[in-house]
């Protein structure tokens, strides 16, 4: 080849690549760039809106299948993945730690990269993966032995990986990465356990780690290889050493607020779940028993790892409410810069977006028996009675008073995530109406051995329905509408300009609801349970859709007579993208 016009070619090939590379200003933009989505939840605020109104209600009906991918073998379980999109690449992590490359035009696999799991891996709550994280030239994604992979965005050769915690003390990793200014923020999983939950920074080109923060009392910070900061003050609201085993998993992963350059993680559930070992001795008075900082949102600092703030939803938790729900950042109608969030515990509450200060917070669901509300200053109003009974004051110790307790641990909301719509000023929110006998028993902690110190039994609250997709005022906490379904909520909701609500049911439809009435404007069976994650973007004039179907997640596992009830429900691993053609759009 001739000198110049290989030079010349070389230098054309530097080019292209540098200009595939995801900068933080695409991944800042990553809600108004509507040909991509790099990032989980279509933007780090968490909204899951798209400014695209090509698809609206009057044509919407007009939506058709423009290919299918299968993810194959016999590994399908539950599917909660959210689609990324890049130069032409559709990226889908599947169940057991997979991930695929797609082309985005025809539905062809490019790459496949399979996780090599050791043996005794722990996961609490199904094999599941609910998605990565694009940054530079590389895609990075969590493993169920609890590491973190970043892999090369063409060719799926794993460039580094690093280990978060160890996977045989019950640690696993589920959520997709953050990333934040050449950062790559991960959580961890396996609250059940007894392990410490944290926040992790890792460089995203190297992998080195450049802080930690545990979110219990008691345990130390680093930044840079060094001890930095403690969080709170040891043994302030935790007795002797139940901190060292104290729960917190931060197994949803985070957000990220640009406006106050703040990330913000849902710490889980306390460790053991019986509420009296923890605080045995301990004066309930102020927050001498809150277990901090369990079950609370917390605002950390993304260069350093220091908390800044942090807002505990459940204090003295004691029902499994955890903590861990996604914050959505957004601004009211009245200009204000807010939080939005809906915690298992069944309040929806907004907190204020520069201190995460409470502002409001009403029930998004029916039946709250745990407490009587929620007071001027945050604090539940606790119903004492229907605290699960202490076991140690049990004739015979084993088991203490069984009471029934609505919502269920699986929680008004756990981990699907809601949508907020910029149309509207609304929030859409996926909760389930079920609640559950519960009972404490003696625990001591063991390492890789379950610490709950507490039995269930879920029960379904209403006959002619579980699940519950509600449109809620976040200014006034009203309902503007709800949409009743026979199987329990497990999925994923997407908003759009063109006033649409996506989602999924169990029973396999993927659905458009009017985002103003909650009329359904149109439906298609996947095949399967829908647990997975909406997604839109456009391409070539043309917008496209597209979702995971493939039951499974906690329901089938923990759900009890609820488990009965949906046991019909085939399992799955397709993943269905649509698309509005060009000839169609004004039709209606």
């Amino acid at each position: 080849m001739n000198k110049f016009i290989a030079t010349v070619t070389i230098s054309m090939l530097a080019a292209t690549a540098a200009t595939a590379q995801v900068t933080e200003e695409m991944i800042a933009s990553d809600q108004t760039m509507t040909n991509q989505i790099v990032s989980n939840g279509m933007g780090r605020d968490l909204q899951r809106y798209s400014p695209l109104d090509m698809i609206t209600k009057d044509n919407v009906k007009n939506l058709v299948p423009a290919w299918a991918f299968s993810l194959g073998g016999e590994k399908q379980r539950g599917q909660e993945t959210q689609p990324l999109i890049y130069d032409g690449v559709m990226y889908v992590t599947g169940s057991y730690s997979r991930l695929y490359a797609i082309d985005v035009m025809t539905g062809e696999e490019l790459w496949q990269y399979d996780a090599r799991l050791p043996e005794g891996i722990l996961p609490c709550c199904d094999v599941v993966n609910r998605g990565a994280a694009i940054y530079g030239d590389k895609i990075y994604f969590g493993t169920l032995d609890a590491r973190i992979v970043a892999l090369d965005l063409k060719t799926g050769d794993v460039v580094w990986r690093d280990q978060i915690a160890d996977y045989k003390a019950g640690y696993s990793y589920t959520a997709a990465p953050l990333i934040v200014d050449g950062l790559v923020i991960t959580g961890n999983s396996g609250g059940e356990f007894g392990i410490v939950g944290e926040v992790q920074a890792r460089d995203a080109e190297t992998g080195d780690l450049v802080w930690t923060r545990p979110v219990i009392e008691g345990h130390m910070g680093t930044l840079n290889g060094e001890e930095s900061t403690m969080t709170g003050t040891l043994n302030a609201t935790w007795p002797g050493d139940m901190w060292k085993t104290g729960g917190g998993a931060t197994w949803l992963g985070g957000s990220y607020d640009a406006d106050t350059d703040t990330l913000v993680f849902g710490a889980g559930n306390p460790a053991p779940w019986n509420s009296h070992l923890r605080n045995a001795g301990t004066p309930v008075e102020g927050n001498a028993g809150d277990n901090l900082y369990a079950a609370s949102r917390i605002g950390i600092d993304p260069k350093t790892g220091d908390i800044k703030w942090h807002f505990q939803t459940t204090p003295r938790e004691g029902w499994d409410y955890d903590g861990v729900n996604e914050v959505v950042a957004y601004t009211d109608r009245q200009g204000n810069k807010r939080f939005g969030t809906a915690d298992r515990n069944g309040y929806f509450y907004v907190l204020n977006r520069e201190d995460g200060a409470f502002v409001s917070a009403k029930p998004f669901v029916k039946d709250i028996t745990w407490a009587s509300g929620i007071d001027d200053t945050g604090r539940p109003i606790f119903n004492e009675e229907n605290r699960p009974g202490d076991p140690s004051a049990a004739t015979d110790g084993t088991k203490g008073e069984v009471v029934f307790s609505s919502p269920s641990f699986l929680g008004g909301k756990n981990w699907m995530p809601m949508a907020f719509s910029q149309k509207t000023g609304n929030f859409y929110v996926p909760s389930n109406e079920w609640g559950m006998d519960i009972w404490n028993e003696p625990i001591t902690y063991k390492k890789g051995a379950a610490y709950l110190g507490s039995g269930f039994t879920i029960k379904p609250n209403y006959e002619d329905h579980i699940g519950s997709l509600k449109a809620i005022d976040p200014d006034t906490g009203e309902w503007v509408w709800e949409y009743k379904n026979d199987a329990p909520l497990w999925g994923g909701v997407m908003t759009t300009a063109g006033g649409l609500v996506f989602f999924g049911t169990p029973e396999g439809k993927f659905l458009a609801l009017d985002d103003e009435t909650g009329e359904t404007v149109w439906s298609f069976q996947t095949g399967s349970g829908i647990v997975g994650q909406p997604v839109t973007w456009d391409q070539d004039g043309e917008q496209y859709v597209s979702v995971i179907s493939g039951w499974g997640g906690a329901v089938p596992l923990w759900g009890g007579e609820v488990a009965k009830k949906v046991s019909y429900l085939n399992q799955g691993g397709m993943v269905w993208t649509f698309r509005l053609p060009k000839e169609l759009a004004a039709l209606q």
